[in-house]
């Protein structure tokens, strides 16, 4: 029991790891997702996660994105003596998985396999539409206070971390806005503005209505993209809510419930 038990943490421990991973494109950890299908973890502590993209055509960059976060935030933890991850029913599958596994260099496998595509630009690209969606997020919650333009785009760093939200989605983006602006460099001082442009900038209270536009444009996008994802994916892989009492014959013999389903291989 106490070894089942053990096992049953460990796992715990890499779904909770996974929700770092997000899709580059979309800024939703791949849990929410539905992209990760089955974690097991060995008696000697290898891990192996298997996950699936909403089509078999996915872009490359994509798929080598997600597979080296999974790669990098399993590994991290303490425990783990090993890590295979393993990109199921995509086209290029072996090659992720050969990649991502073989302990080459990240940059070298990504550019031998997505047209020779720098991976800074496109981690640049990826990361300054997350960094937008977040940013309006926390904007729009401070309008939402009553905070004035001219006291939203002053605010420093500091401040922003005392403000108390109470929105589900300011409480969730909150801390993610945060990490952007620390690795992007934006801000780190208490003092330094708390909603710099992505190149650095500053936000005059006059162009702040425009700033949001754009900020939006991007969200729109985004949201999109992520219900066409969540749409391929559930038409792809038939994925239907199950009762409580769990799939009946009937589900097993209109082929409504894919085997995965079946062992319970996803939290």
């Amino acid at each position: 029991m106490l070894i089942a038990n053990l096992m049953a943490e460990r796992e715990l421990d890499v779904w909770d790891c996974l929700s770092a991973v997000s899709d580059p494109e979309l800024d939703e950890p791949i849990t929410d997702m539905n992209f990760v299908e089955r974690v097991e973890v060995s008696d000697d502590m290898e891990v192996r996660v298997e996950f699936r993209l909403p089509t078999y055509w996915c872009s490359p960059n994509f798929a080598f994105l997600m597979a080296f976060g999974i790669r990098a935030e399993v590994t991290a933890l303490p425990w783990v003596r090993g890590v295979t991850v393993h990109l199921k029913d995509h086209c290029l599958g072996d090659d992720v998985n050969d990649g991502v596994n073989s302990g080459r260099s990240f940059h070298e496998i990504f550019a031998e396999n997505c047209d020779g595509a720098a991976l800074g630009e496109v981690v640049e690209k990826f990361m300054a539409k997350a960094f937008d969606r977040r940013q309006e997020v926390m904007l729009l919650g401070l309008k939402a206070m009553g905070r004035s333009v001219e006291e939203i785009v002053a605010m420093p760093l500091a401040t922003l971390k005392r403000v108390r939200f109470t929105g589900e989605e300011e409480l969730r983006q909150l801390p993610r806005y945060l990490d952007i602006l620390a690795v992007r460099g934006l801000a780190s001082a208490e003092e330094d503005p708390a909603f710099p442009t992505w190149q650095g900038g500053r936000i005059a209270p006059d162009d702040l209505v425009a700033h949001l536009g754009r900020l939006r444009s991007t969200r729109i996008n985004m949201e999109f993209n992520g219900a066409l994802c969540r749409g391929l994916a559930k038409t792809r892989y038939k994925e239907v809510e199950i009762g409580a009492d769990g799939p009946t014959l009937v589900d097993f013999m209109a082929g409504r419930v894919p085997p995965r389903q079946a062992t319970g291989a996803r939290r």
